[in-house]
């Protein structure tokens, strides 16, 4: 097995470098805050002191929560010396930071693949991401060792990184309609005495089958928001990559504005902010 470094420890990227570790990957960890890593250094993970350190592996990972810890760590400082290496950004960022870090990796001579994912810690965990891919050949087949072990599936969207990061922005906006979807209908069965667990079976069972309306749906219907799989506050970020790409082509998002006063409302709520982001159902439920 290989030598892999990996950055960003927080719940996603914990558990798809324990993945890499359990796969028997000897695996070099980093993060801002270093005791994020000691559980897996405790597995018997490799603790760098340096973001260049875990960027100077041949094959490097990263998982960061937005454009701006992407950025101020993918930076050009951070790459000097690593060209030859390639590195992988399993981030949900926007398609123009993808753009700004694709054009750093490249002044640097490192190899850059787009990777966001699709699934929860849990999924990262037993290696069933669905991992959307953009870049260069020749790195998604340098990759694949590594991507096979992480996910059940690997979603091919051309060359260009951005593709793969606009298609994972336009997921998880489609994601954001079920949530309101869920919370609407909900709303409207609970007020006709109709428990909503039963509900939410009928839609997962018959017309609405997966693990959306399956996962949240039972999320929403019980009541079940904590511990957050996915934080409210990356809820809203992720609406705003969508206004955002809309707005380079001048694509009108009509629903956009209902999603952002649900998320909105939701953060502003103490009793809702520290919650999954499925929560933001209880905005509409308490209407």
């Amino acid at each position: 097995m290989a030598r892999v470094g990996f950055l960003g420890m927080g719940n996603m990227g914990g558990a798809m470098a324990g993945r890499l570790l359990e796969s028997g990957h000897e695996v070099v960890v980093w993060n801002r805050t270093p005791e994020a890593c000691d559980d897996l250094v405790a597995r018997g993970a490799v603790r760098v002191e340096t973001a260049r350190e875990a960027l100077a592996e041949a094959v490097s990972f990263s998982m960061f929560a937005n454009d701006e810890a992407s950025e101020a760590v993918l930076s050009a400082d951070n790459l000097a010396g690593s060209a030859g290496r390639m590195h992988v950004n399993t981030a949900s960022i926007s398609a123009a930071a993808a753009d700004r870090i694709a054009a750093v990796h490249a002044a640097a001579g490192v190899g850059y693949l787009a990777s966001p994912v699709l699934g929860r810690p849990a999924v990262a965990a037993a290696g069933n991401l669905n991992l959307l891919v953009a870049g260069p050949d020749d790195l998604v087949e340098a990759a694949a060792p590594y991507l096979s072990v992480l996910g059940a599936r690997t979603w091919r969207f051309g060359t260009e990184p951005r593709r793969a990061n606009a298609v994972k922005i336009a997921v998880n906006f489609t994601i954001l309609h079920a949530l309101q979807a869920m919370a609407e209908g909900i709303t409207l069965v609970e007020a006709q005495d109709v428990d909503a667990v039963d509900f939410v079976e009928l839609l997962a069972g018959t017309l609405f089958g997966g693990v959306v309306y399956s996962g949240y749906g039972s999320m929403i219907a019980e009541r079940r928001y904590s511990p957050p799989g996915f934080s409210m506050p990356l809820g809203l970020k992720d609406l705003g990559l969508a206004e955002d790409l809309a707005a380079e082509t001048g694509t009108v998002l009509p629903t956009a504005p209902v999603l952002r006063d649900r998320f909105e409302q939701a953060l502003a709520n103490p009793e809702l902010a520290e919650l999954d982001w499925s929560a933001v159902a209880e905005v509409t439920r308490e209407r």
